[in-house]
């Protein structure tokens, strides 16, 4: 039997496409397909296989207004994240182009001959892609994964398909052989659970939940099969008496609220030392209620819907739980009528304990507290179970030193919230994840080093 999702655009609440869902017969047919395609890939020259993907590259950024309108439709976003989430698709393939002459591997002296190594490609990769950013999360998995001579299988999210399949079509029509790409919408107990127990399938890159996370690396262990987990965060921006304070709460609402909030790197949590508390939170607030929560198909909109009824369910429990509802200091505003608006939504917790500071809420929700010294703001931000991003602000340039090593975290950004790179490393630390993504040393994850000696006696 087959099953259908129907794709619903969160500003509007109207269905935007069905989707066929794929059944466990139609992954294993699409596993198989990856499989035998396999050999042949891992074969291409290493030049011609960087000239597909440069090929692959330019018929992505022949398309990004395209997939960027897909992405507003499909997932809310606003339409210029869309814009450079598309672009960065493009710009991932375009650097991954130049990966496979340089996937190098090492002479080492030995005595009584010589010792080399090759990296070689696992096989088949399953990329198992989140719904809060489905173009830019699917390019970081498949670009190294196919420039490292893998073929790849990918499950977009069952809420935001589009853009993964558009890619998967453009791929086609850029020269890759049918099965080194194959994009697959399902359910994640369906096809992403069979990523994890097929055997042909030697490796799964999940972005999503640490609940889930969890569950994908207990299944992997059965067949010691490899994963790269990013599993979300609640990261700090510690703001020092002595940063560019007005500066620093201006640019506070785009590092949290970017995305609805829906970002495992948003600065959740704002930590701000007490002698310019008051100050920055009065100029926080005039930031705050300037965010433009509007239309997301519009030039001028900075923050859109979230992405479902259930989602701004549990972004409002936060805010509003029955039991003890936490201390909202201030809003922003948003539409009212059709679509999952949510405000931008400042809150004074009463403690480090409260669940709003502990967990992560994925939404336009920020907490704000106070900090003595560089040693409680560290003990502070690093008072969660995640380690993913960060900021810290502050003009001395030792001190951004000291409490950049202090704060347990992957990724962390001085006097910016900037946060990934494709030419940089990215991943987190405790319950944020396993594994780094991006960069120049990505195809060591989806590679294997094989050791050849060779007697010279």
């Amino acid at each position: 039997m087959s099953f259908t999702h129907d794709v619903i655009n969160p500003a509007t609440e109207q269905v935007v496409r069905a989707v066929a869902l794929a059944s466990v017969e139609e992954t294993d047919e699409a596993i198989a397909r990856a499989s035998a395609a396999a050999p042949a890939w891992r074969a291409v020259a290493p030049a011609d296989r960087g000239r597909l993907l440069r090929r692959f590259s330019d018929a992505v950024g022949q398309h990004v207004e395209e997939l960027a309108r897909l992405e507003v439709a499909n997932s809310g976003h606003t339409i210029g994240n869309a814009r450079w989430e598309a672009g960065n698709v493009r710009d991932v393939l375009a650097y991954y182009s130049a990966a496979p002459e340089r996937n190098f591997g090492r002479q080492i002296p030995v005595a009584g001959g010589i010792d080399v190594t090759f990296k070689e490609p696992l096989g088949v990769v399953g990329v198992i892609v989140p719904w809060n950013f489905p173009m830019p999360i699917a390019g970081w998995g498949f670009a190294p994964a196919l420039a490292a001579g893998n073929t790849v299988v990918l499950k977009p999210a069952e809420l935001t398909p589009l853009s993964a399949m558009r890619l998967g079509e453009l791929a086609l029509e850029a020269g890759l052989p049918e099965g080194v790409l194959t994009v697959l919408p399902g359910k994640g107990t369906v096809v992403g659970e069979r990523f994890v127990t097929h055997p042909d399938v030697r490796k799964v890159c999940f972005t999503g939940s640490t609940a889930v996370g969890q569950r994908i690396m207990r299944g992997a262990a059965d067949q010691v099969k490899r994963v790269t987990l990013e599993l979300g965060g609640k990261s700090a921006n510690i703001v020092f008496a002595d940063a560019d304070i007005p500066a620093a709460a201006a640019s506070a609402p785009y590092g949290v609220f970017d995305n609805a909030g829906q970002d495992c790197c948003a600065r959740s949590r704002i930590l701000v030392q007490r002698s310019v508390f008051d100050d920055f939170l009065e100029r926080f607030e005039t930031a705050v209620r300037g965010v433009v929560v509007a239309d997301p198909g519009d030039d001028a909109t900075e923050m859109g819907p979230l992405i479902s009824a259930g989602q701004h369910e549990r972004v409002r429990s936060y805010v509003e739980e029955s039991v003890e509802p936490v201390e909202v200091a201030f809003r922003g505003e948003a539409p009212q009528g059709p679509g999952y608006w949510y405000p931008p939504t400042v809150v004074m917790p009463r403690s480090t304990r409260d669940r709003v500071w502990q967990e992560e809420v994925f939404g336009p929700v920020v907490a704000v507290l106070p900090f003595d010294d560089e040693a409680d703001a560290i003990a502070k931000a690093n008072d969660t179970a995640y380690g993913l991003s960060g900021s810290i602000f502050t003009r001395d340039v030792g001190r951004a030193l000291r409490v950049a090593r202090g704060v347990e975290a992957g990724n962390l950004s001085v006097n910016s919230h900037s946060s990934v790179r494709y030419s940089t490393p990215f991943g987190g630390f405790k319950q944020s994840g396993l594994g780094r993504e991006l960069g120049p040393d990505a195809l060591d994850a989806f590679t294997d080093v094989k050791n050849v000696f060779i007697s010279t006696e």
